[in-house]
């Protein structure tokens, strides 16, 4: 199983400290949720490293059809910053429920949007993972929880660089069921992210068997990446992150 380390979720580090941390302790890649940023800087990083980049931001809000053009603008900027730091996935947030819009309407308003940047990804080896976020805890308000709704959303887009963000983590609130979600979907699934569930810490700690979930996912023959995106709670920072990878 290939991970990637979250670079937002490592303790105090800024991230060019950050990814020699992951280096150091034995990670090839990583990833963060910004997609703007001081792109020579972070290149410089990541070469210096001689590490991948699996995901890293791209843009949001997809349910308001009339933010269609920020949304559009603002991934053609990430995707310039993807481009050159060859990049591997880029993150869509659908943005909260809006008040008063049937929610037929906001889920075609993503799936236009969505269609769009399709076409912006086309020549591209670059995926655009939409992620679905718990409601319960972490996102309140947010429009799209449920996976069967995401899948439902990727498969109506119909192309190949636009797919699902997996947050085991959140979607264990949300739905649970992982395993059979996961394997019945693995074609719509572009990325995973794992933390424990409670308290979004260390994946080894907590109520969700990770080792049987990687273990399901690996024998689906899924290639890509499963982002480490948790805050270490018990261990240290450098203790969880080496656990991590020789324990998952």
């Amino acid at each position: 199983m290939k991970l990637s380390v979250c670079l937002n979720a490592v303790g105090d580090y800024n991230r060019i400290d950050a990814m020699r941390l992951a280096r150091d302790i034995g990670y090839t890649a990583v990833e963060f949720w910004e997609g703007s940023f001081p792109l020579d800087e972070y290149k410089a990083g990541l070469d210096e490293a001689g590490l991948a980049l699996a995901c890293m931001g791209g843009a949001g809000n997809l349910v308001d059809a009339s933010k269609r053009s920020e949304f559009i603008e603002s991934l053609k900027a990430s995707l310039a910053n993807a481009k050159a730091l060859g990049a591997q996935n880029m993150i869509a947030i659908a943005g909260q429920e809006l008040d008063g819009v049937p929610r037929d309407i906001q889920m075609q308003s993503i799936v236009d949007g969505l269609k769009e940047a399709a076409k912006l990804l086309s020549d591209t080896n670059i995926t655009l993972v939409l992620e679905p976020l718990n409601v319960l805890v972490d996102h309140k308000g947010y429009f799209l929880y449920r996976s069967s709704e995401a899948f439902e959303i990727t498969r109506a887009v119909n192309s190949p660089n636009v797919k699902i963000l997996f947050d085991i983590y959140h979607q264990q609130i949300s739905e649970g069921n992982l395993i059979a979600n996961i394997t019945n979907n693995i074609d719509q699934i572009g990325h995973f992210h794992i933390a424990g569930n409670p308290g979004r810490g260390e994946p080894y700690l907590g109520e969700i068997n990770y080792r049987e979930v990687l273990r399901a996912i690996d024998e689906t023959g899924y290639s890509g990446y499963v982002g480490l995106e948790y805050w270490a709670k018990r261990d240290s920072v450098e203790e969880a992150l080496k656990r991590c990878l020789s324990d998952l």
